[in-house]
């Protein structure tokens, strides 16, 4: 810790509260600031009683009820929580799912990421007063929310992933319509670029703002865009291939700034990556079943052991290990998210030194979730 922040912290500091009701906060939480005058000596993550006890919500329901809980994990993105929950059941009863099961839900995937991205962008922009990259983005993210509320019937919550593969197959023409929302979209980025990433003002208040050591970020166990926005390659889909990623062609973008700005260039080619990959499963994917039938949910009983399951959500990493004791209920469920690690412990020590103005652009950098923290 810097000298100057020492002697701050022995002095007298005022305490600030930032959030819930910010808008520059990632979610309903809030962070207890010590500061003396504009720099932080200080910071403290508080997030309250949002959605709660998801974990032991899950163990009082059976196999098939629990994956309902799944989205609340993070309403941004749920179906990184739902693929990967499925999956790991899928693993304990053995269950093979249709091929085209496995490509739909890789397009499902990559949909929830745009619209996730679409969202952070918003949130970027608000957070230092560029509202209209706001407007733009999230008038844009709808156009993805239409694809989804035709194919699961629901814009935010799709419970479209479950145990067997996906609830129904693509309605007639859906392809058409997601190939020109992607092509919308990607025209639609070059207006991006010029609002946002090369407007000087933005570069001034993110490059070299919010640092993430490299090795620290190793050694808590940071992921997703913050670990690549440090200058290392890490995404599952790469490292520990699932559904058909492996028959997919993309790039795992990375950045060495370890600040907001690197953070941001990361993001920017994941939404031009996650067309690229929508545009191949619509080109290749097989005909067939999208779903192997599953015993009656109120009688299904999963064979005795466990498994662990993990899928790159936009803010990395999210895993699912699923404990059977041979019952109609998981006997244990235990989420992971990059949220406790990346909004408590990588946050409060992010936050020191740093300018009270910045606090909202460094918690968006970081990409969290607060359910998931009180899950």
């Amino acid at each position: 810790m810097p000298e100057k922040i020492k002697q701050m912290k022995r002095d007298k500091a005022t305490t600030l509260y930032i959030g819930p009701q910010h808008p520059g906060i990632t979610g309903n939480m809030m962070v207890r600031l010590k500061v003396e005058g504009d720099t932080i000596v200080g910071a403290k993550t508080e997030v309250g009683y949002l959605h709660r006890a998801f974990e032991k919500l899950v163990e009082r329901r059976n196999w098939v009820q629990s994956f309902t809980m799944m989205c609340r994990f993070c309403v941004p993105e749920p179906d990184p929580v739902e693929e990967s929950y499925a999956r790991a059941v899928e693993m304990l009863d053995n269950i093979e799912i249709p091929e085209r099961a496995k490509w739909i839900r890789v397009l499902v995937l990559e949909l929830a990421r745009i619209s996730s991205l679409l969202l952070w962008h918003a949130g970027q922009g608000h957070s230092l007063g560029l509202y209209t990259m706001g407007q733009w983005s999230v008038g844009d993210r709808n156009y993805v929310l239409d694809l989804f509320e035709e194919l699961t019937g629901a814009r935010i919550y799709h419970m479209y992933i479950w145990p067997g593969g996906v609830r129904r197959d693509f309605p007639e023409g859906f392809e058409d319509r997601v190939l020109k929302t992607m092509d919308y979209l990607e025209k639609r980025l070059e207006d991006y670029d010029n609002l946002l990433f090369e407007n000087s003002i933005f570069q001034k208040r993110t490059q070299g703002v919010g640092y993430v050591d490299p090795k620290t970020a190793i050694e808590k166990g940071v992921v997703g865009p913050v670990l690549r926005g440090a200058g290392i390659k890490s995404d599952i889909r790469i490292d520990d291939p699932y559904e058909v990623y492996d028959k997919l062609d993309f790039i795992v973008p990375t950045q060495t700034g370890s600040d907001i700005w690197a953070r941001a260039l990361v993001r920017r080619v994941e939404i031009r990556q996650s067309i690229r990959i929508i545009r191949q499963v619509i080109e290749n994917i097989p005909k067939g079943e999208v779903y192997t039938k599953v015993p009656n949910p109120q009688k299904w009983k999963i064979p005795r052991g466990d498994a662990y399951s993990r899928t790159e959500a936009v803010r990395g990493e999210v895993g699912m290990y699923v404990v059977s004791d041979g019952g109609t209920k998981p006997r244990r469920v235990h989420f992971r998210g990059a949220a406790y690690v990346h909004a408590v412990t990588l946050l409060e020590e992010v936050l020191i030194g740093q300018n009270i103005a910045d606090v909202s652009a460094i918690m968006n950098s970081l990409g969290t979730c607060p359910p998931e923290i009180e899950r």
